[in-house]
């Protein structure tokens, strides 16, 4: 009896460990697995918005539409076309100057931007600010306003006859022009500082909230002063968000759009080529010509990404 009654736990639990095995091993794919299955909507629709029509540009980009026939009514034919589109591209100057004339853009407004958002951050976090929730909300809401709206309202401070700051300047005998050819770029720059400062203004909050509190104590037992405050400690720190704001604003630069497009309507001086943004869109829905609009979208995106990665380098290599 004492045999048969040691044998029986051996029994059970050879079958217990047999039964368990398997159960592991499936229970530790399905933790394996899970990640991917909850990640699976995201990359699908990310494969579909983003990734599918980045191929789809940069294949167009080098193949060629002919139409046979006035209207083409004797049909279409596409082939590879190499680099001729993108020599096509390069080789019209008001494109070029599209790109020069961005350059010369984000030179002059993204640091007076940058400038401007930091300082507002830095005033809102001091200990002495005042309603610091009020001013956040009242400088964050330009950005809630669609570029479209937000230029419509600012060509009525733009256009002679409606404009009440013309119309004051009259008054002493000066009359701005804020559409004329050499006035219209900076109309626009005011319009993108207006729009993005506060945004830009939020990240910098955000990285000056995760500062410790012992550095501002340290600082204050020692006899800092507040600018002494800014300078030593929260604008190093607060470096990270500053090349994320700049970043993004240099990218943003080269998209600009929507307010060129707007002003269009109302200043001479803006053709359909002022930005490179408006010259692929006028290329494509305008002038129907895809190929060669999608080489101008593929060349502005790497000029982005090159001057993205050129301004990391250098802000890297003065840190070091």
């Amino acid at each position: 009896m004492s045999a048969a009654t040691d044998t029986r736990p051996e029994a059970v639990t050879d079958s217990t460990r047999a039964s368990s095995g398997p159960r592991r091993s499936s229970s530790k794919g399905a933790v394996k697995r899970a990640p991917w299955v909850l990640l699976a909507p995201f990359l699908a629709l990310f494969a579909l918005t983003f990734v599918i029509p980045i191929v789809i540009a940069v294949f167009s980009s080098f193949t060629k539409v002919t139409r046979s026939g006035l209207f083409g009514e004797g049909g279409v034919t596409s082939g590879f076309a190499g680099f001729d589109n993108y020599a096509q591209v390069l080789g019209d100057p008001n494109f070029v100057a599209s790109i020069g004339r961005m350059f010369l853009f984000g030179i002059v407004q993204v640091p007076v931007m940058l400038i401007l958002c930091t300082v507002l951050a830095l005033l809102l976090e001091s200990a002495s600010a005042k309603w610091p929730g009020v001013f956040r909300a009242a400088y964050f809401l330009p950005y809630g306003v669609p570029g479209v709206i937000a230029t419509i309202l600012w060509s009525f401070l733009y256009v002679p006859g409606l404009s009440p700051i013309i119309d004051i300047g009259e008054v002493f005998g000066v009359t701005p022009d804020f559409l004329g050819a050499n006035t219209v770029l900076w109309s626009i720059a005011n319009i993108v500082t207006w729009s993005y400062t506060g945004y830009n203004m939020l990240i910098i909050i955000a990285q000056l909230k995760s500062i410790p509190v012992e550095l501002y104590e340290a600082a204050k037992v020692d006899g800092a002063s507040s600018l002494r405050v800014a300078f030593s400690i929260q604008l190093p720190l607060i470096r990270p968000a500053l090349l994320l704001t700049a970043v993004f604003s240099i990218i943003g630069t080269l998209q600009l759009f929507a307010e060129a497009q707007v002003l269009q309507r109302v200043s001479p001086a803006i053709d359909s080529q002022y930005t490179p943004n408006l010259s692929a869109y006028t290329t494509a829905f305008a002038y129907n010509d895809y190929n060669v609009a999608a080489a101008q979208s593929v060349l502005i995106a790497l000029v982005a990404f090159a001057l993205s990665i050129t301004f990391l380098s250098i802000t890297n290599r003065k840190q070091k």
